[in-house]
């Protein structure tokens, strides 16, 4: 917890830091809800590109089965890491 004084005008604001970090469940859901996008976003692309439904279906699921595992471990990684983070007071 700490005080900010802004000098000039009188303002005083008592604020409460909160150190957060993401459980696993959040990096799960945030992996699928992204994964969503992306794979609507690629059948498009690969079926433009392909012309091909199951051509464009094999690549969308290859393609989008190893970014999703990718990203989790990504994400779980940089938890570890406390480059760029602020600590609690």
């Amino acid at each position: 917890m700490r005080w900010l004084y802004t000098i000039g005008i009188v303002d005083i604001c008592y604020y409460v830091e909160v150190k957060l970090q993401e459980t696993k469940e959040r990096s799960v859901t945030k992996s699928i809800t992204f994964r969503v996008l992306v794979v609507v976003s690629d059948l498009a692309i690969f079926y433009i590109i392909t012309k091909h439904i199951g051509t464009t279906i094999a690549l969308t699921v290859f393609t989008n089965l190893a970014s999703t595992l990718l990203y989790f471990f990504h994400e779980r990684g940089w938890n570890q890491i406390a480059w760029g983070r602020i600590k609690a007071r």
